[in-house]
């Protein structure tokens, strides 16, 4: 399950009126090998693809990709505004550390 604070789910709602985005889009989350700590979060904007796992919440959707499920499972998606960074943010429970940029992380170790 992928969890959206009040703040992420307000800023997707956002997001989506504002890019005119068709019905049944979401906020697409997947994971992809890269970045500076092993793997990188991808994001964005899109429909679902067949066997992506759809969460909703007060009417916004995350839709996590098929081969990303596992590595996102129980994770919690904020959204940050500070004078630095600003963007969606993840808590992942399955990153040992995330790099400085909080874009890419490196997965616990499984054995």
């Amino acid at each position: 399950m992928i969890q959206l604070t009040d703040n992420a789910v307000c800023q997707l709602r956002r997001l989506l009126t504002e890019n005119d985005a068709p019905a049944g889009s979401g906020l697409r989350l997947a994971i992809e090998r890269g970045g500076c700590a092993g793997l990188q979060y991808s994001m964005r904007v899109a429909q679902p693809s067949e066997g992506d796992q759809i969460f909703t919440r007060d009417g916004v959707s995350v839709i996590v990709a098929a081969d990303s499920l596992e590595m996102l499972d129980g994770s919690q998606i904020d959204f940050v505004d500070s004078l630095n960074d600003s963007g969606f943010k993840i808590e992942n429970p399955h990153a040992a550390r995330s790099c400085g940029c909080g874009t890419s992380f490196e997965p616990k170790s499984t054995g």
